[in-house]
């Protein structure tokens, strides 16, 4: 059966952008579909996260039908989202891209800290987006594989000061660089995002783009919110050990989410 919306990334990591817009609107009918085969993105090549993505979501398209597909990671966005909507012109999409027009609205110092993966650091249209929304801001970037992999395959029945363990390096180092917002360039961070908050403050704020793509993808595909609310699902491309498993079974059950094969 056709769905509203499926969100793609390469593991957990687009799940609080998933929930986000459920929260917003109740009614849409979403599908999460974890790409764990192709994880990490980050590390990829532009040429490899590109094929990747466009046989990816030539699954999606031919066994879910989705009225739209958002690409719930800044690595797909950034390296493949032209190709895909050149491939696809049949199907909506909605990127995510890092927050730089936010965190130079309420940047005071005028740094900015970029936590994102090293393929999405390495892009140029991170350079675009500062020129364009934060010409007279400094951007300070950081990748952090170690970081994902934690939280992809370790977060979810790690203990808060494991959390803490996990992230401090990222915060010492922005707070090191005078960086007073940080911006959560990868998905998968959002899983921390409160931990993030709250540790950084009250000198560094961090912030996302979670809002935003809900509301673009609300806006280009229309749901009625009157209607009862959907079933969320959650099917994921293939499990490389049992504790994966066991991890995502835990997670749906966290968010009463339907796991699928």
């Amino acid at each position: 059966m056709p769905v509203d919306f499926v969100f793609l990334d390469s593991g957990t990591g687009g799940l609080p952008y998933l929930l986000y817009l459920k929260k917003m609107c109740p009614a849409a009918s979403c599908l999460y579909y974890a790409d764990t085969i192709n994880f990490p993105y980050g590390e990829k090549t532009n040429e490899e996260v590109v094929a990747c993505a466009l046989e990816t979501c030539k699954k999606i398209i031919e066994k879910f039908s989705p009225r739209a597909i958002v690409i719930a990671c800044n690595t797909i966005s950034v390296n493949s989202l032209e190709q895909l909507r050149k491939a696809y012109k049949d199907t909506i999409f909605v990127g995510t891209v890092p927050a730089i027009k936010l965190a130079a609205a309420i940047s005071k110092k005028r740094r900015i800290g970029l936590l994102a993966t090293n393929s999405t650091i390495r892009h140029p249209y991170n350079q675009e987006l500062k020129n364009k929304y934060a010409s007279d801001c400094e951007l300070v970037l950081r990748g952090d594989p170690e970081l994902i992999s934690f939280i992809e395959h370790k977060s979810f029945l790690a203990s808060e000061e494991e959390k803490i363990k996990a992230i401090m390096p990222s915060i010492e180092y922005f707070k090191e660089q005078n960086c007073d917002v940080i911006i959560l360039g990868c998905t998968h961070f959002l899983n921390l995002a409160d931990l993030f908050e709250k540790i950084s403050a009250p000198d560094i704020k961090v912030v996302d783009s979670r809002d935003g793509v809900a509301r673009r993808a609300l806006d280009v595909v229309k749901i009625d919110n009157n209607q009862l609310p959907q079933k969320t699902k959650l099917f994921v491309s293939g499990f490389t050990a049992q504790k994966d498993e066991e991890e995502y079974k835990l997670i749906c059950e966290k968010y009463g989410i339907e796991l699928i094969k």
